[in-house]
């Protein structure tokens, strides 16, 4: 793959963001809580909550810093990244 392309792949990557469900679900295993979470991103505990919901996305800056977040936890507990079926 030429370097372009995997620049590419690089960006649209870095900022992929899981379902809200797993989100909130990554965040709940790690023991943190929406307060603490935003405090790490730099925005308020409101932003965390309609992201978890799935009422907003976060922008792109704070969806990078988010993404990495969430690739993190999901490092520490992959079981947390499974979606629940039947729970919507």
């Amino acid at each position: 793959m030429s370097d372009p392309l995997r620049r590419i792949d690089a960006l649209v990557d870095a900022d992929t963001l899981p379902s809200p469900r797993v989100r909130q679900q990554l965040r709940v295993a790690a023991g943190l809580t929406q307060e603490e979470v935003a405090h790490a991103i730099g925005v308020k505990r409101v932003a965390v909550a309609r992201w978890e919901a799935g009422l907003t996305k976060p922008h792109r800056s704070n969806r990078l810093k988010y993404a990495h977040f969430l690739r993190r936890l999901a490092g520490k507990y992959p079981a947390a990244t499974k979606e629940v079926p039947g729970e919507d």
